[in-house]
């Protein structure tokens, strides 16, 4: 009978034991997960954060409905502050249309509107909250000074039409990087979307397109290799005389997808001297996962939409849509998104998105392959950009704390998130005082 009693009494003193280091080991991992965020929380608040690539619609940028409101797309500046990211490129995009004189004109016409909402963003509906950088001290300055700062990047060469004056005058109102390509070959630069047909109109730049590399790096103006052909950045590099940029664009490696960047593309950049922005587009960085969580979500938006009497149109047919159809159709988007992504939430089974893990998987591979101070980070928000856990703004943290998981460093994530770009736009206007002198 005792041997009974002094053998449960081990038993019990066993398990007592083995639960209470149970507790204590999950204490402590709760301790250390605590503290891990609280240090990615101190060193986001240090260091500067900086997208390089965030579409706009004009439609947001008037007196009664801008950034200061919290609407629905992607980028505004209360979500700028919940997520503390304190540098938005704004872009001017214009898609691609016919190499016409009309084409041209409306192209430009439809560039300068872009122009125009965010220097009244800058200038009459927020001055005191968000103001328009030009150089890196600018950025410096307007951080320290506690607002957002706006920078402007040009998506497609295409409203440059045949007058090479624009650039400068692009330029003039605030652009400081510009691509020569989007989907579709531009009069300047083949697009990489010539690798579907293998159909190219120039073999890389045009001879108009080789003027406008010269004078971006006259006036100081970078270069964004992001949507025009490989051969395209091959004749880029080879001509210009200062670093250039990739907006927004992942590693091939680990996506197959024309818009992202091999390694030769990517040891071009790293000689070269510029820097790669990883961009959070599902489909640039995980094809496989973003169809099958697409075509699952697609389905019950079919089921929204259609309740809204609403017509679901693919990436081909959205293309195909005018600038002003296209803006109209997201308009619409942004109303049903939320009330998919809250469907989705109650429904089981729903295969996995794409994540910030994900991204950061194409930050880790760049970094190994040429170097931390050649990455950087790019959303596409508002343009099709967004992930799992990096859907908008707000939650420009997550990037953070993923990269402090990881190991990397106060130094090196602030290279990471700014660093870098504004290293090269130093270089590159360095190289315009000196061809300007």
């Amino acid at each position: 009978m005792k041997n009974t009693i002094l053998s449960l009494s081990l038993i019990t003193l066993f398990m007592s034991c083995k639960n209470e280091k149970k507790q204590m080991s999950e204490t402590n991992a709760t301790q250390d997960s605590i503290a891990l965020i609280e240090r990615a929380k101190a060193i986001h608040d240090r260091v500067i954060t900086l997208d390089t690539h965030c579409d706009i619609n004009v439609n947001n940028f008037t007196d009664s409905i801008n950034y200061t409101q919290n609407l629905s797309s992607q980028i505004t500046l209360p979500k700028m502050d919940e997520g503390g990211l304190d540098v938005a490129w704004f872009i001017v995009y214009t898609g691609q249309d016919d190499l016409t004189d009309e084409g041209f004109k409306k192209a430009y016409d439809n560039a300068m509107g872009k122009y125009n909402a965010i220097h009244k963003l800058v200038d009459d509906i927020a001055p005191e909250q968000i103001e328009l950088a030009l150089t890196s001290d600018d950025v410096r300055r307007i951080v320290k000074s506690g607002k957002k700062v706006a920078m402007i990047g040009i998506e497609n060469g295409y409203p440059v039409g045949k007058d090479i004056s624009n650039v400068e005058k692009f330029y003039d109102l605030g652009g400081r990087y510009m691509s020569l390509a989007h989907n579709g070959h531009s009069q300047l630069s083949d697009s990489n979307t010539g690798e579907a047909d293998s159909i190219w109109l120039h073999n890389g730049l045009s001879d108009l397109g080789k003027k406008v590399i010269k004078e971006m790096n006259r006036l100081g103006m970078m270069i964004d290799v992001s949507h025009p052909s490989k051969e395209a950045m091959r004749d880029m590099i080879e001509l210009s005389e200062a670093p250039i940029i990739a907006s927004h664009s992942s590693a091939r490696a680990l996506c197959d997808h024309s818009r992202n960047l091999d390694d030769e593309q990517l040891e071009w950049l790293k000689e070269n001297g510029g820097v790669a922005h990883a961009v959070a587009f599902a489909a640039y960085l995980n094809t496989e996962k973003a169809e099958k969580h697409a075509a699952f979500k697609k389905e019950v938006a079919l089921t929204v939409m259609d309740s809204m009497n609403v017509a679901y149109l693919d990436w081909d047919a959205r293309r195909a849509l005018s600038e002003e159809e296209r803006e109209a159709y997201y308009e619409v988007l942004q109303k049903v998104n939320p009330i998919v992504d809250a469907k989705l939430k109650t429904m089981k089974n729903v295969p996995d998105a794409v994540d910030v893990s994900d991204f950061v998987d194409h930050i880790d591979y760049m970094v190994n392959k040429i170097g931390i101070e050649h990455v950087g980070i790019s959303s596409d928000f508002d343009g099709g950009g967004g992930i799992e856990g990096w859907n908008d703004a707000s939650e420009t943290f997550n990037v953070t704390l993923e990269l402090v998981k990881r190991g990397y460093t106060e130094e090196e994530i602030g290279l990471l998130w700014s660093g870098n770009l504004l290293r090269v736009l130093d270089e590159v206007q360095a190289v315009a005082k000196k061809i300007q002198s």
